[in-house]
């Protein structure tokens, strides 16, 4: 298997994982203050995964990493596990209907153009495309109701991090394996966010959660576990872009599985949404793999850590 295609299934996986974390989140974070319930789970993660550095040998690679790249990291935990959440989770408490969700499930746009200018991506045809379908299918799928507030906003602003984190790693993972890219956002963002509950004395209510919310968080840290391990070390072989729309087929199985679990009903509108996103991601897939799977690893830079 090229590692083109090993990256694209990572992100496939990392995109099913999603699909499922949602579900399961939507149950377990009631109850929990959302800065809290984010807290917990990076440090879970953080954890496992410095363990699994340690287990892979390849603590050689933090060892050895250069102020610039230890740098990189820091800022890839302040803009992408720590101040979009505490944005994104502010910003859903001060707005109401489905904008927020529609301005989330449109950070592929955000990414495209970051890569295009930062990464040098091109905008094809078929990617321009597939990006269409994905826009059209969110939005039957959520069907926004486009109204506009300070939450919004906030919704509209972690929503840009994120997307400008995906490309900041995306750059990294030139130099760097997903692992560590992984690490490095999920403990940098638990310091940032354990600063921000130090100064807003939430800190507090980490250490006074009982054990049924102890499970919530192990439960959910499993799934955080698998989405930043698959996807960081998939994307390391693939675009930016393509991985940002792949991730797209998360919110359709959330959609199916709380049809199936939760007996919620399928509407036709978000059928023809469901349709249009999956039919977006194969060209998107499509394309990835006509372009080049031969010659886009040889532009990866190996480092000997992986």
């Amino acid at each position: 298997m090229s590692l083109g295609n090993k990256g694209i299934l990572l992100v496939l996986f990392t995109a099913l994982v999603s699909g499922f974390a949602i579900f399961i989140n939507s149950f377990g974070i009631k109850g929990f203050e959302p800065s809290v319930f984010t807290f917990s789970k990076n440090v879970v993660v953080a954890v496992l995964l410095f363990f699994i550095i340690l287990g892979a040998g390849n603590f050689v690679e933090l060892k050895y990493l250069r102020p610039k790249q230890w740098f990189k990291l820091i800022l890839i935990g302040l803009i992408g596990g720590s101040t979009p959440f505490l944005l994104f989770f502010n910003g859903l408490k001060m707005s109401a209907g489905t904008t927020s969700a529609f301005i989330h499930k449109t950070i592929f746009i955000y990414v495209a153009i970051f890569a295009i200018i930062f990464l040098k991506e091109k905008l094809t045809k078929s990617l321009f495309v597939g990006a269409v379908l994905l826009l059209a299918g969110n939005y039957f799928m959520i069907i926004p109701d486009f109204s506009f507030s300070l939450g919004h906003l906030f919704v509209f602003m972690a929503t840009v991090m994120w997307a400008a984190e995906n490309t900041l790693s995306k750059h990294v993972l030139k130099e760097l394996s997903g692992t560590v890219v992984a690490f490095g956002r999920m403990f940098f963002g638990s310091v940032f966010i354990l600063i921000f509950l130090l100064f807003t004395g939430k800190l507090k209510l980490v250490l006074s959660m009982s054990k049924a919310q102890y499970s919530w968080i192990l439960l959910t840290a499993m799934f955080l576990l698998l989405y930043v391990f698959s996807y960081y070390n998939g994307l390391k072989y693939i675009k930016v872009t393509t991985a940002a729309c792949i991730l797209s087929l998360g919110s359709p199985i959330t959609t199916i599985l709380s049809w199936i679990f939760s007996g919620k009903p399928i509407f036709v509108h978000q059928a023809v949404g469901m349709f249009l996103i999956a039919i977006g991601v194969i060209i998107i897939i499509w394309l990835a793999q006509l372009s080049s799977n031969a010659t886009y690893p040889a532009r990866v830079k190996h480092n000997g850590w992986h």
